[in-house]
Formats: C-alpha cells, sequence, structure tokens
C-alpha cells in the first residue's frame, strides 16, 4: 500500500524556505509511529532538511542530480516511478514530501494521512488539493493548541474511493 503522509494548513501550506513553519510535537509523535520500519519516499529538498537520516526506515531519495551522494542505507532514485517500484509491494510505503512529489504522487497513492493544521500561513511548497470526488475520510481526530502546540490540528485518513 501507497501512502502520503503530510502536514498543510488550511491553505494547504507545507514549508517555506526548506522547513516546516509550526511545530507539533504530537503531529511527530504520529508520524514517527506510522513510519517507522518502512520505506519513506522524499524528494531530495525534503531529505536535505533533516539534520540526519531519520532511525529505523528506509530512504528513497528522488533527484535529478547524478551522482547525489547519501549516506549508507539511503536508496537514490531519479522519478518517482522508479522509487515506488524499488519499494517492497507486500508493505506499507510512505510518501513524505515534498511539494512536487506529493503532486506527482496524490493519484498514484491508497492513502492519503494528513495533519490539517488550522491555520493560513505564509509558504513556498504546498500540499496538492484532495478531490473529494476521489477520496473518501475515513478518520478525524481533532486536537486543540495546548502549552506545546500553538495551532490546533486535526488528523485526516483518507481512502481512494474505488471507481
Amino acid at each position: 500500500m501507497l501512502t502520503i503522509i503530510a502536514a498543510a494548513s488550511e491553505n494547504n501550506a507545507l514549508g517555506k524556505d526548506n522547513q516546516l513553519v509550526w511545530h507539533l510535537p504530537d503531529d511527530f509523535k504520529r508520524f514517527k509511529s506510522l513510519t517507522s520500519g518502512h520505506y519513506i519516499i522524499m524528494g531530495r529538498k525534503t531529505f536535505e532538511s533533516f539534520p540526519k537520516p531519520l532511525p529505523n526506515r528506509t530512504h528513497v531519495i528522488i533527484t535529478r542530480q547524478k551522482d547525489y551522494e547519501v549516506p549508507e542505507g539511503c536508496i537514490v532514485v531519479s522519478d518517482l516511478q522508479e522509487a515506488i517500484n524499488i519499494c517492497p509491494k507486500d508493505e506499507e510505503v510512505f510518501v513524505i514530501g515534498g511539494g512536487q512529489i506529493y503532486k506527482q504522487s496524490i493519484d498514484l497513492v491508497d492513502k492519503i494521512d494528513l495533519t490539517r493544521v488550522h491555520t493560513t500561513v505564509e509558504a513556498d511548497t504546498f500540499f496538492p488539493e484532495i478531490d473529494t470526488t476521489k477520496w473518501e475520510l475515513v478518520f478525524e481526530e481533532f486536537h486543540a493548541k495546548d502549552e506545546k502546540h500553538n495551532f490546533d490540528f486535526t488528523f485526516l485518513t483518507y481512502k481512494k474511493v474505488n471507481s
């Protein structure tokens, strides 16, 4: 199963200057628990936004750069289809960004795990619109802002509608 996992604001903002524009510890915990032990597909800029590879995950990095150097255990491919093909078919694989990779993969994935951050922010990277004729909301869990979270947010899970 191929799953997109992302956090986006009300205006679908993902980030600015290759950084997230909020700090939501509960979203990080959910991301870690869902993706640990799995393959994660990402673009080069998303990979470069991490201080180091995320533990207990196999990183598949998409880049057009030839001879792109990555730490041991990371896989480099030249396009999304190659990234998907290299991943195991019998387990969940996560597409973790960025904006262009989400846009290319949204029609190919089976599920979307989205954290909707209830704010509008300035950004240079955006999540694609979710077409509700193609996607059914199957899970929703609201979290109010608190001392650790500056914004309200909702965990949303969408499954592709069988056509």
